[in-house]
């Protein structure tokens, strides 16, 4: 059997290229959620104390 590293490629490709012919270039998948904004972090109650204090 005399394979050539063309054919094997071609047959890697061809389900590759039938997907792009039918959904296109580039696939339309959904795009990324927006991430929400961090909570912020207060300071913890004793440290407010001591600044108070200072």
């Amino acid at each position: 059997m005399n394979l050539h590293w063309k054919r094997p490629l071609v047959y890697c490709l061809l389900p590759i290229l039938v997907f792009l012919a039918f959904v296109g270039f580039p696939p339309p998948f959904a795009p990324p959620r927006m991430t929400k904004p961090a909570q912020e972090q207060s300071v913890p109650a004793d440290k407010e104390k001591k600044k108070r204090q200072s």
